[in-house]
């Protein structure tokens, strides 16, 4: 299960900020404070993106677990229905043999000496030779079924298998998530709240200088997509936890796997993914409720939202929220 406690309030700050320091590197006495600062931020970027990224790790892995998962169970049942079938089969079979063990305990040429009524001896052979025939054609049936039950055993030893794995990988990025964020719960605490509150404004226009390209303010393409939009919209306040597709809280691509939904539109989930859904436009060119991607992995995304805004869940400890659509690099629009 994903975890969805937040960063607990640190109260000693001098404690975090000698846990950070070490992380950091102490800064001389004589140099620039606000070095140290910068540097701090610097760092909570990129393990927030770090994180980001073995989260795009996780969301891969979950959903090809609960794959796997769906794959065993649709097995499991098969498997069930095959044996019953091969069961009932069985039982068939060892009715008739059963029958001729009673009837057939004597020679048939000396059943057809002292038979009374030696054409009703013959009509009676030729019957059961043509049972006997029937059960041949059954016995090899239940030999193929049987051959084609085993198959299936193997296919789904196999799967089973391969879920283990799955379940191993998802366990793995969950430990590297959780690691990176507590690495940057422990340098967000050393920062002071000046220095907290400048992180929060430079996280929100990315640091980026250059301007925002010609943006057309189109209305939606289609009511489906003005539907994610107002989803997205009504998500705005709620929380960023990782692994999570709401409706009380969101990671990034979940926060798009659930306002499309809301639209009746099905989205991978992964943003990774995300980012092939649908045809690319240009960023100047983009419409309210296209998926606006982030990085050159795709590791971040949110949804146009017009007038140079997308809305995304941004990183944990920040609910989901407007910025400007150029905050990242490498921004690829996708319509879907």
């Amino acid at each position: 299960m994903v975890s969805h406690r937040r960063p607990a309030r640190v109260t000693v700050l001098t404690a975090a900020a000698a846990t950070a320091a070490a992380a950091l590197g102490a800064v001389p006495a004589s140099a620039d404070p606000g070095a140290g600062s910068a540097a701090s931020r610097a760092t909570v970027d990129r393990l927030f993106e770090e994180a980001e990224k073995a989260t795009e790790g996780y969301n891969r892995a979950d959903e090809k677990t609960d794959a796997l998962r769906r794959t065993v169970s649709q097995a499991q049942d098969s498997l069930a229905r095959g044996q019953e079938r091969i069961n009932l089969m069985r039982g068939a079979l060892g009715s008739v043999a059963g029958a001729q063990y009673r009837s057939g305990g004597i020679d048939p040429a000396l059943a057809l000496l002292l038979s009374s009524d030696p054409d009703t001896y013959l009509d009676r052979a030729s019957a059961l030779d043509r049972i006997t025939a029937r059960q041949g054609a059954a016995l090899g049936e239940l030999r193929r079924e049987q051959r084609r039950l085993n198959q299936k055993r193997s296919e789904a030893r196999a799967t089973l298998a391969e879920l283990e794995r799955s379940r191993a990988e998802v366990a793995r990025h969950k430990r590297v998530v959780e690691r990176k964020l507590a690495e940057a719960r422990r340098v967000l605490a050393s920062l002071t709240a000046e220095e907290r509150a400048d992180f929060d404004r430079s996280s929100r226009s990315g640091g980026r200088a250059e301007e925002l390209p010609a943006m057309s303010e189109a209305a939606p393409g289609s009511s489906r997509a003005a539907a994610a939009v107002l989803a997205a919209r009504s998500a705005v306040g709620r929380p960023y936890v990782w692994g999570a597709t709401g409706p009380s809280a969101f990671d990034c691509s979940g926060l798009m796997v659930w306002s499309y939904g809301k639209a009746g539109i099905s989205l991978p989930r992964t943003s990774s993914a995300q980012r092939y859904a649908g045809r690319q436009v240009p960023l100047s060119q983009a419409q309210p409720g296209d998926l606006v991607t982030y990085r050159g992995d795709a590791s971040h995304v949110g949804i146009y939202a017009g007038n140079g805004q997308v809305i995304h869940a941004p990183y944990p400890g920040a609910a989901v929220r407007y910025d400007p659509v150029n905050m990242m690099s490498h921004v690829t629009v996708t319509r879907v």
